[in-house]
C-alpha cells in the first residue's frame, strides 16, 4: 500500500488497520484476512462484474447515476466494497480469539464485558457506521438514505433504520471512543482511495449525482451480495495478515483469478439491431403475419416496455417473443433473456427450443442456459450438461446447500470452479440456490419471477438476476387470482426497473389484459397503487398491446391485429348429457355410467376408424374411463395423467406425440386411437385428435382443448369426423333450472365460471348454428364468460348470484392470503428508499414451504417407487438395487423413473412416514427423496390409504375418507 495512503492520520492508525480482521484464519484458508482485504476483494470482484458480467443498460444507468459516463464503475465497486464496514467494531472483532488478542494488542480496546455475549450483527453496525461517516462527509439525508440498506442488508434481509439501535442502546458494541471512530473513517477513507477516490475527504467524493429508483437500488443490493459471496470464497481468497501486501492491485490479480476458475460470464454482450433476415436464419422460415406484426410494433416502441400477444394455439407465440427479445435486447442494453412457463413440464420442452435458438444468436450461447425448477435433476437434458463437467456439477444442484457467507452468517460456499472437463452449462457458481436468475440465459417456471415479488430472503438476487434481462413469460392467462398478486408485483418492480417485458397468451380475458398494463404502467410511474388508463381493446386475433413510458414518462401505447396464418375452424359445439349421480348407477359390469356414455359415443364415431382425445378433469375419472374404454377397444387406448411414473409419462408423452404430432414427424398415424388425458393436454401439447371429448372446464380451458381438435394440415380423417367436434360432458342442461355440473370439476374450478361457460355452451347447441368459429369467436367468449355482462339464462339467474358471491368471496380470500408475503406491504409503493422492506417478513423456510408461496393450492409431494422383494430393491424398471438401495451411477435413470406425485389427502402422512432408502442418504440426487417401498403386488399403505402402482392406471389410491 502507498506510504501516502497514511499521512491523514496519526500513525497509530497504520496499526489497527494492519490488526482488524475481516475473515478468520478458519475460514480464510489457514491466514487470518485483513478485513480491509475483504473489502478490496469484494470491491476487485465488482469491477470484473461491471467489466464481464453487467448489461449494457445497467452500466449505463450506473454512470449517469455516478454523474457522467465512465463514474459508474468506481460507484458500483465501492458501493460493494464497503459493505462489511461494521466489521469494525468491538461487537464484531471479539468473535475470533485470536483477531481479538491482535486488535487489542495494537491499541483498539473495548469493555469485554458490555460487550461479551451481546448479539448485534455486523451489517446493522456497518448501516450505523457509515450513515454517521457519510452525513459528516456532507452527504445529502437523500443519498444517504439509499446507500445505507445496502450496507444493512447485505445478509438478505433489510431492516428499518430503528432496527440499527444496538441492544439496550449500547453504544459500546459499535465502538464509541474516540479510537474506534477514527478507525472506522481511516478504514473507509483508504478503502475509498484505493478505489479511486482521491483528496482530503474521499468519501465526499463518493457521492452520487442522483438517487436511483427503489428497482435500481434493490438491484444494487443483489449485486453487492453477489460480489461478497465470489470475495468470500476461502478456495480463491485466501488469508492476506500482512498489511503491506494489501493493495486494490494485488486484489484485482486475486479476483481476476477467481473470475476465471469459476467460469463467471454475462450474456450476448452488444448485439446489433437484428435485420428482417434474422427471423429466417433463427428459425429456419419466414415470419407469419401475427409474428411479423410483434416484431413491427417492437420496432417502433420509444423505449423498454410491455408487450402482451395475443393468438390462437399454434401460431408461433414463443417464436415471436424470442425474435422479439433480441430485438428488444439490440435496442435496449439487454444481456439476457428469461422465459418463465405454467409448469414444469412446459419448461423442459422449452428449454430444449431456447438453446437451439441461441445457438443460431452467437457461438457457445446455448451452453449458457439455466433450467430453474424443483425437479429439474429429472431432466436428462440438463443432467448430460453437468455430467460433462464432472461430479462437482451435482452438489450445485443441492437444493438445502446454504450459500455462501462468513461463519457469521450462513455456512461456506461449496462451489470451487470448473477446471477439467469443457463447460456445456451456466458456471456451476450461479447453479447454487436463489441464483439462478444470475444465470446469463434461464428457462423455468413463472415462480422464478414470482418468487422476485416476494418478501423474502436474498430476494435481492432474484431482482439483480432479472436486471438486464428480457422477461418473457408464456400462457400468462394460466396464473389464478392467487399467484397473479404476486405476478402484479413482480410487473410493478419491473416497471420501474425499466426491464423488457413480453406476455403470451391465447386466451386472456380483458379485465386479466388491463390489470397486467396498469401494473406496470404504476411501476414506471413509481405510483402507490394501479394508474388509470385509456386501453383500447384490439380490434381483431392475433393482437399485440404495447406500453412503454414517453419522454414526459407518460404512458404511450400500441395496439394493433391481424389475422390468423391459418382459416377459421368452424368447431361443432354438442353437449354428451350427464344426469347427477342417483345411485349405484351403471352397467352390470360395474362401468359407471358416464363413461358407459363416452363409449358408446366414441363407438359410433369411429366406426370407420380416427382419433379421439378424452380429456377428464380428475385423475380418478381418467383412469375409469381408459378401463371403460379399454374393454371396448383394447390396445388402442392410452391414458396420460400426473399419477403416471416419470418413465411411464415420459414415454406415454412421447408415444402420443409421435402417433398424433405433426405429419412431419414421420410417423404413421394410426387407423384407431383414443387417448384418454387429464389437463396435461390443455397446454403445450402438441397432437391433432379428429375429435375431442371433455369435461367441462371454463371456457379459456375449453378453449385450450379445442386447440387440439384438427390442429395440424395435411391430416387425412374419415368422413364423419371431417368437421372439428368438441362433446361437452360432465354437466346436465336443464331450460327451466340451473344445470348440474359434476362436483369434482366445481371442486377445481369454482360453480361460478362453470355456469357461465355452459351458458355459453347451452347458447351454441341451442340458438347459436352449433358452431363456434376458431379461434376468430376465441376473445369474444373468452370475455363473455369472464365479463359482468348477462350471460346465463333467467332461470339460471338465481344459481349465478349465488356462485358469483361465492366466487367472490373467495378471490378476496386468495388475494389478502397472497398479501402478507407480497414484497411490498401496501401503501409503501411509493417509498424512496429500501428501509425497512423487510419488515414483517417470514421467518426462515423450508424449501417446500419457499415452493408452495406463490401458489396455494393443497400441497402434494413427490415421491419415488421402489419395489421391494425377497431379493431385494428393484427400481421400477425391474433393475436391481443395491441392499440398501444403493444406485450405482448407471441405474439412477432407471430409480428416478419412478418419480410420481401423490394426491393431496395422502400427503402429510407420505411426509411424516417416508424419507430416503438407507443406500441414498450420500447421493447427491436422492439423499432428499422420499422412497414408497411397493410389495411385490405393487401396493403400500400410508396411513389410512392404500397405494397401489397399475402399470396401466398408473397410482391408483383408495381409503381415507371419501376420496375422488
Amino acid at each position: 500500500m502507498a506510504e501516502d495512503r497514511w499521512r491523514w492520520y496519526p500513525p497509530e492508525v497504520r496499526g489497527w488497520l494492519g490488526a482488524l480482521w475481516g475473515k478468520s484464519a478458519g475460514r480464510a484458508g489457514g491466514t487470518v484476512n485483513l478485513l480491509l482485504s475483504h473489502m478490496l476483494d469484494t470491491a476487485a470482484v465488482a469491477e470484473l462484474v461491471w467489466d464481464r458480467y453487467l448489461p449494457q443498460v445497467t452500466r449505463w444507468r450506473l454512470d449517469a447515476l455516478a454523474g457522467g459516463a465512465g463514474k459508474g464503475r468506481r460507484l458500483f465497486a465501492w458501493l460493494c466494497g464497503i459493505h462489511d464496514l461494521g466489521k469494525a467494531t468491538p461487537v464484531f472483532q471479539r468473535l475470533d480469539a485470536a483477531g481479538e488478542a491482535a486488535v487489542r494488542q495494537a491499541g483498539l480496546a473495548w469493555d469485554k464485558y458490555a460487550v461479551k455475549g451481546a448479539s448485534w450483527r455486523h451489517d446493522k453496525a456497518g448501516a450505523r457506521v457509515l450513515m454517521a461517516l457519510l452525513a459528516e462527509a456532507k452527504w445529502s439525508e437523500e443519498q444517504v438514505g439509499w446507500v445505507w440498506p445496502l450496507v444493512a442488508g447485505h445478509h438478505g434481509l433489510i431492516p428499518t433504520v430503528g432496527d440499527l439501535k444496538p441492544p439496550r442502546r449500547n453504544e459500546k458494541l459499535q465502538g464509541h471512543d474516540r479510537s474506534w471512530k477514527l478507525a472506522q473513517l481511516a478504514l473507509a477513507e483508504v478503502f475509498s482511495r484505493e478505489v479511486g477516490y482521491e483528496g482530503q475527504s474521499p468519501l465526499a467524493a463518493v457521492e452520487p449525482a442522483l438517487v436511483p429508483s427503489r428497482a435500481m437500488q434493490l438491484q444494487l443490493s443483489g449485486f453487492v451480495v453477489m460480489a461478497d459471496w465470489i470475495a468470500s470464497d476461502e478456495r480463491h481468497f485466501t488469508g492476506v495478515s500482512d498489511l503491506s501486501k494489501v493493495a486494490m492491485p494485488q486484489a484485482r490479480r486475486r479476483a481476476s483469478a477467481a473470475w476465471s476458475r469459476l467460469g463467471l460470464r454475462g450474456g450476448w454482450g452488444a448485439l446489433a439491431v437484428p435485420g428482417p433476415e434474422t427471423f429466417q436464419d433463427r428459425f429456419g422460415h419466414g415470419a407469419r403475419p401475427s409474428q411479423e406484426m410483434v416484431l413491427d410494433v417492437v420496432r417502433r416502441m420509444g423505449g423498454p416496455g410491455l408487450v402482451i400477444v395475443e393468438a390462437p394455439m399454434g401460431e408461433g407465440k414463443t417464436k415471436a417473443a424470442l425474435a422479439a427479445a433480441e430485438l428488444m435486447a439490440a435496442r435496449h442494453g439487454a444481456d439476457g433473456v428469461f422465459l418463465g412457463m405454467p409448469t414444469q413440464a412446459t419448461a423442459d420442452p422449452m428449454f430444449t427450443q431456447v438453446r437451439s435458438w441461441l445457438r443460431g444468436v452467437g457461438d457457445g450461447l446455448e451452453d449458457q442456459v439455466a433450467l430453474l425448477h424443483g425437479k429439474r435433476m429429472f431432466n436428462k437434458e440438463w443432467r448430460g450438461l453437468l455430467e460433462g463437467a464432472g461430479e462437482w456439477g451435482q452438489g450445485a444442484d443441492d437444493p438445502f446447500t446454504s450459500v455462501g457467507e462468513d461463519e457469521y452468517g450462513m455456512a461456506a460456499d461449496s462451489f470451487d470452479g470448473c477446471e477439467g472437463a469443457a463447460r456445456r452449462a451456466p458456471a456451476e457458481w450461479f447453479l447454487g440456490r436463489r441464483r439462478g436468475l444470475l444465470s446469463p440465459f434461464a428457462v423455468g417456471t413463472i415462480d422464478q419471477l414470482l418468487y422476485a415479488a416476494t418478501r423474502t430472503k436474498h430476494v435481492m438476487l432474484r431482482a439483480a438476476g432479472l436486471a438486464g434481462k428480457v422477461v418473457i413469460l408464456d400462457e400468462v392467462h394460466a396464473a389464478d387470482v392467487y399467484m397473479s398478486q404476486f405476478l402484479l408485483e413482480g410487473l410493478w418492480w419491473l416497471g420501474q426497473a425499466g426491464v423488457p417485458v413480453l406476455l403470451l397468451s391465447a386466451t386472456l380475458p380483458p379485465e386479466q389484459r388491463r390489470h397486467l398494463v396498469a401494473a406496470y404502467v404504476a411501476g414506471t410511474q413509481s405510483a402507490q397503487g394501479p394508474v388509470a388508463l385509456e386501453l383500447p381493446e384490439p380490434q381483431g386475433y392475433p393482437s399485440v398491446t404495447a406500453v412503454w413510458p414517453g419522454r414526459d414518462g407518460r404512458p404511450e401505447l400500441l395496439v394493433e391485429s391481424t389475422e390468423s396464418w391459418r382459416d377459421d375452424l368452424q368447431v361443432r359445439v354438442e353437449v354428451l348429457d350427464e344426469p347427477p349421480p342417483t345411485g349405484p348407477a351403471g352397467r352390470q359390469d360395474g362401468t359407471p355410467a358416464a363413461d358407459t356414455a363416452v363409449t358408446d359415443c366414441l363407438k359410433e364415431r369411429l366406426a370407420d376408424g380416427g382419433c379421439a382425445l378424452v380429456i377428464r378433469n380428475t385423475v380418478a375419472r381418467a383412469q375409469s374411463t381408459f378401463e371403460a374404454l379399454q374393454k371396448e377397444f383394447g390396445s388402442d387406448v392410452r391414458l396420460l395423467h400426473g399419477r403416471l411414473h416419470a418413465g411411464h409419462r415420459a414415454d406415454r408423452t412421447q408415444q402420443v406425440l409421435d402417433l398424433l404430432g405433426p405429419p412431419s414427424r414421420g410417423h404413421e398415424r394410426p387407423d384407431r386411437l383414443v387417448v384418454v388425458a387429464t389437463q396435461l393436454a390443455e397446454q403445450s401439447f402438441d397432437v391433432d385428435a379428429d375429435l375431442l371429448i371433455t369435461d367441462l372446464a371454463p371456457v379459456d380451458l375449453l378453449l385450450q382443448r379445442i386447440g387440439r381438435l384438427h390442429r395440424h394440415d395435411g391430416v387425412e380423417r374419415p368422413h364423419r369426423l371431417s368437421q372439428p367436434t368438441v362433446v361437452v360432458t360432465g354437466l346436465h342442461l336443464h331450460d327451466d333450472e340451473a344445470p348440474y355440473i359434476m362436483g369434482a370439476s366445481e371442486k377445481i374450478y369454482g360453480r361460478y365460471l362453470l355456469l357461465r361457460t355452459a351458458a355459453e355452451v347451452k347458447r351454441v347447441t341451442k340458438d347459436s348454428g352449433d358452431t363456434w368459429s376458431i379461434p376468430r369467436q376465441v376473445p369474444d367468449l373468452v370475455a363473455r364468460v369472464y365479463g359482468t355482462g348477462p350471460v346465463v339464462p333467467d332461470a339460471w339467474a338465481e344459481a349465478e348470484t349465488q356462485a358469483r358471491q361465492d366466487w367472490e368471496r373467495r378471490q378476496a380470500d386468495r388475494r389478502e392470503n397472497a398479501s402478507q408475503y407480497l414484497l411490498t406491504r401496501a401503501g409503501e409503493h411509493g417509498e424512496p428508499t429500501l428501509a425497512g422492506l423487510h419488515r414483517g417478513a417470514h421467518g426462515k423456510l423450508t424449501e417446500g414451504q419457499f415452493e408452495a408461496l406463490v401458489r396455494d393450492g393443497e400441497r402434494s409431494a413427490e415421491v419415488v417407487l421402489v419395489r421391494r422383494t425377497e431379493s431385494g430393491f428393484h427400481a421400477m424398471t425391474g433393475r436391481r438395487l443395491g441392499p440398501n438401495g444403493e444406485v450405482a451411477a448407471e441405474l439412477l435413470d432407471d430409480v428416478l423413473a419412478g418419480t410420481v406425485r401423490l394426491p393431496a389427502k395422502p400427503t402429510a402422512a407420505a411426509e411424516q412416514a417416508l424419507g430416503p432408502l438407507a443406500g441414498w442418504r450420500d447421493h447427491p440426487w436422492l439423499r432428499y427423496s422420499l422412497a414408497l417401498e411397493l410389495d411385490e403386488r405393487g401396493e403400500a399403505a400410508l396411513g389410512d390409504f392404500r397405494l397401489r402402482y397399475d402399470d396401466d392406471l398408473g397410482l391408483v389410491v383408495s381409503g381415507g375418507r371419501r376420496y375422488g
